[in-house]
C-alpha cells in the first residue's frame, strides 16, 4: 500500500489499532485476575464471530457448525496438552478442525439455504453423540481431565489467535476468494457460469474459518480442569456468534468485533448482577436490538454520523 495515499481517517484507524494492540499486550502485566479472564473470553468470541463471518457473511450460508469445530479443539487439548507443547496442541486442534471442515464441506456445501443450516446443526449433534459413545466405550467415563495453563498463557495465546483471525479475514476479503464469495452470495448460478469454482471456493473458506475455531477451543479448554461432550459441544457456541455478528453489524469486519465484545461483557454483567433474570433481560435486550438496530451497532453509528454530517452541511 502506498503510504502517501493513506487518508487521515486511515491514519487515525491505524494509530488506534496500534494503541489497542499495545494496551492488550501489556494488560496482563498491569492487572491480574478477573479482567484478564474477561478479556480472554471476549477475544474467544471475537475469534468465533469473525471466523463465522468469514464464510457465512458474504455467502449468506447460515452455518451452525461452530460448536462442532470448537469442541474438537477442546478434546484435542484434553488428549494432547501435557504430552505435547501447548503451541503444538493449538496448531493440531486447528489442523484437525480444518480437515474435518474440508470433508464436511465437500459433502454438504452443495446444499443451500435451510438445508445447509439444518445439516450443520445436525453435525454438531452427531459429533457430540460420537464423542460421547467413544468416551463410554474406550475410557468408561463421560469426560476427561485437562492439563491447565496459566491465565496469562491462555490470554496471550488467544490474543495471537485473534490477530491471526483478523488478518486472515482481511486477506480473504481482499483476495479473489473474497470477490468469489461475494459473487456466490449475490447470485451463485451466475458466479458458476462466470468461471468460479463455487464448491472449491466455499469448501476452502469454510475450512479456513474452522481452523481458527478449533484453535480457540483448544485454548479455552486449558482454562478448565474437566470437560465432557456437553461442555465442549454446547449448542450455545453455534448460536452466539450468529447473534453477535447481527448485534454488531455485518457490513464490515468491525461490526462482529464490536458485537462480540459488547455482547460478551453485557452477558457477563447480567449474569453477575441478575443471575435469576439473566436470560429474560438478555432476550429483551436482543429483541430490542434487532427491532431498532437492523444493521447492528455499526449500522446505527453510521446512520447517526450521516445525519450529523448532513445537518452540518445543510444550508441555514
Amino acid at each position: 500500500m502506498n503510504i502517501k495515499r493513506l487518508t487521515p481517517a486511515r491514519w487515525a484507524a491505524s494509530g488506534l489499532l496500534l494503541v489497542v494492540f499495545i494496551v492488550l499486550s501489556l494488560l496482563p502485566t498491569l492487572t491480574q485476575g478477573y479482567l484478564v479472564t474477561l478479556l480472554t473470553d471476549i477475544l474467544r468470541y471475537v475469534v468465533l464471530t469473525v471466523g463465522w463471518m468469514i464464510f457465512s457473511g458474504p455467502t449468506n450460508y447460515m452455518s451452525l457448525a461452530t460448536a462442532a469445530f470448537y469442541g474438537v479443539g477442546f478434546y484435542i487439548a484434553a488428549v494432547f496438552n501435557g504430552p505435547l507443547p501447548f503451541v503444538a496442541v493449538i496448531i493440531i486442534a486447528g489442523a484437525v478442525s480444518f480437515v474435518m471442515a474440508l470433508v464436511v464441506g465437500a459433502l454438504t456445501l452443495r446444499l443451500r439455504g435451510v438445508y445447509f443450516a439444518i445439516f450443520t446443526f445436525a453435525l454438531t449433534l452427531m459429533v457430540t453423540s460420537v464423542v460421547l459413545e467413544v468416551e463410554r466405550v474406550v475410557t468408561g467415563t463421560r469426560g476427561r481431565f485437562v492439563v491447565t495453563e496459566s491465565t496469562q498463557t491462555a490470554y496471550y495465546a488467544m490474543l495471537i489467535v485473534t490477530i491471526v483471525t483478523l488478518v486472515m479475514a482481511v486477506l480473504i476479503r481482499r483476495s479473489r476468494y473474497g470477490l468469489a464469495l461475494q459473487s456466490i452470495g449475490q447470485y451463485e448460478e451466475a458466479a458458476a457460469h462466470s468461471g468460479i469454482n463455487v464448491v472449491l471456493t466455499k469448501v476452502m473458506v469454510f475450512a479456513a474459518s474452522a481452523f481458527v475455531m478449533g484453535m480457540a477451543g483448544a485454548i479455552i479448554a486449558t482454562r478448565r480442569t474437566y470437560i465432557d461432550p456437553g461442555i465442549a459441544f454446547s449448542l450455545n457456541t453455534s448460536f452466539w456468534p450468529v447473534l453477535m455478528a447481527l448485534f454488531g453489524g455485518m457490513g464490515n469486519l468491525v461490526g462482529p468485533v464490536i458485537g462480540a465484545a459488547v455482547f460478551t461483557y453485557l452477558g457477563e454483567l447480567l449474569l453477575t448482577r441478575f443471575p435469576d433474570l439473566y436470560m429474560l433481560i438478555f432476550g429483551v435486550v436482543l429483541i430490542l436490538a434487532i427491532a431498532f438496530m437492523p444493521r447492528g451497532i455499526v449500522g446505527l453509528a453510521e446512520q447517526v454520523w450521516g445525519k450529523i454530517r448532513g445537518g452540518r452541511g445543510a444550508p441555514a
